[in-house]
């Protein structure tokens, strides 16, 4: 039976009892395992972690673990630069586009109204999910750590929240999006781009208040929904711009 000593930092330490965080402590083992293994064993998944130490020098995910060996385990580093270290997350996606879980349909909708292309069924199972994030490099947002430690899982988040606007901000402080998509782009119930619409096209469909006070109306293709900018656009409006205002500037753990 061999041991070594692992610490985990900052917000990686939400995957540990209370017991393990913020403190180095014993994991023993047989055989010769690699660090991504045992740091998934303990509960943490690897899209989690950016940087790994063993004795002090980085190493990448299938480097073996020995006897004595003093593992340090390290979230993402947005503002430090480190490259001098074998970082060991994936390169950002070019293009952020989301798949949320099926717990995750408020977020999505918060996402979506942020412009963020965001992918969301009730009825997605788990390799559903998997599947077309690698497909088509989506981001997973999910509530099941398990999910995430899929190998061909490349960039996902745990969402620590069950409250839909903290978990928007989750994911805002996560991947460091302070400057989102245009507003009000895509359809809120399907993600699908809106398109603008002529009011006489859809009039026949319009109340008459909505027909007499409002000129500015955009269509969803597929789920035939029209949006304007009544009493609900300004409350939106104003969660948006109240949510990222609230973001704090990033600072260098």
């Amino acid at each position: 039976m061999n041991e070594i000593d692992i610490r985990f930092y900052e917000e990686l330490n939400d995957f540990l009892p209370q017991e393990r965080r913020k403190v180095t402590f014993h994991h023993r083992f047989n055989g010769n395992p690699s660090v991504k293994h045992v740091i998934e064993s303990l509960g943490v998944p690897h899209v989690e972690v950016d940087l790994v130490l063993i004795n002090g020098i980085s190493v990448d995910f299938s480097c073996r673990l020995r006897d004595g060996d003093r593992v340090s385990v390290y979230p993402m580093f947005e503002s430090l630069d480190i490259r001098p270290l074998q970082r060991l997350r994936s390169e950002p996606l070019r293009v952020v586009r989301f798949i949320a879980d099926s717990h995750l349909g408020r977020l999505a909708r918060h996402l979506r109204l942020l412009g963020f292309d965001t992918l969301w069924e009730v009825d997605y199972s788990d390799p559903e999910i998997v599947e077309l994030a690698e497909r088509e490099k989506r981001i997973i947002l999910t509530c099941d750590r398990e999910m995430l430690k899929n190998g061909r899982v490349t960039h996902g988040y745990w969402i620590r929240s069950a409250n839909p606007e903290a978990q928007l901000k989750e994911v805002l402080v996560r991947f460091d999006i302070r400057n989102p998509q245009t507003l009000f782009t895509r359809c809120l119930e399907c993600n699908t781009p809106l398109e603008t619409v002529n009011k006489e096209d859809i009039d026949y469909r319009l109340e008459p208040l909505t027909r007499k006070y409002y000129s500015d109306f955009r269509h969803c293709r597929d789920c035939d929904r029209i949006y304007w900018k009544g009493s609900h656009y300004e409350r939106l409006l104003k969660f948006a711009e109240d949510m990222l205002a609230s973001l704090s500037p990033p600072s260098v753990r």
